[in-house]
């Protein structure tokens, strides 16, 4: 069973950063696309940075310019770089993956990993 594993998240003050990673457990063929999404406390989960086949990356306009979304192919791993971190930023962050299993590609979520930043 093909599981995503997240790790990296904790405590910050506002201003610092953390790094979160986000690996694909298993057999996999390759990583297809990977987007970081993250559900704030008593609100919807939103979408926060996307990476593509080739590795374009995009944001959100709140986290443009401070959050980085990167991939290491060979390791199936998709990082998630927080920077300048501000107490809105609070949440459980999700990695999602588009993955190829077998020929076939499939959907998978992470776990969830919680950020909170301090003011």
């Amino acid at each position: 069973q093909v599981q995503l594993v997240e790790s990296g998240g904790g405590l910050v003050q506002a201003g610092g950063s953390l790094r979160l990673s986000c690996t694909a457990s298993g057999s996999i063929n390759s990583i297809n696309v990977a987007s970081w999404f993250r559900q704030p406390p008593g609100k919807q989960r939103e979408w926060v940075a996307g990476s593509s086949l080739s590795g374009t990356a995009n944001y959100a306009d709140s986290v443009k310019g401070r959050f980085t979304i990167s991939r290491d192919n060979p390791k199936n791993t998709i990082y998630l770089q927080m920077d300048s971190l501000k107490p809105e930023d609070t949440a459980v962050y999700y990695c999602y993956m588009v993955i190829s299993v077998s020929g076939s590609f499939r959907s998978q979520w992470g776990q969830g990993t919680q950020v909170t930043v301090s003011s």
